[in-house]
C-alpha cells in the first residue's frame, strides 16, 4: 500500500468535523412562533430570579 495511513487519518478527521458541525444544531422541530414563545418564557423566568436575588441581596 502506497499511502500508508493517510486515508484513514483523513476519514477520521473527517468524521469529527461532521460530529462538530452537528453537534450545536438543534433538532426541536419548533416553529418561529413557538421557539420565540418557549424564549421569551425562559427569559421572563431568567428575570424574575434575577429580581429575587436582587430584592433578598438588598432586604439584609
Amino acid at each position: 500500500m502506497t499511502r500508508g495511513n493517510q486515508r484513514d487519518l483523513a476519514r477520521q478527521k473527517n468524521q469529527k468535523k461532521q460530529a462538530d458541525l452537528t453537534k450545536g444544531k438543534r433538532t426541536d422541530n419548533l416553529t418561529v412562533e413557538q421557539r420565540k414563545a418557549r424564549d421569551a418564557e425562559l427569559m421572563r423566568e431568567k428575570q424574575k430570579k434575577k429580581e429575587d436575588a436582587a430584592a433578598a441581596g438588598t432586604s439584609k
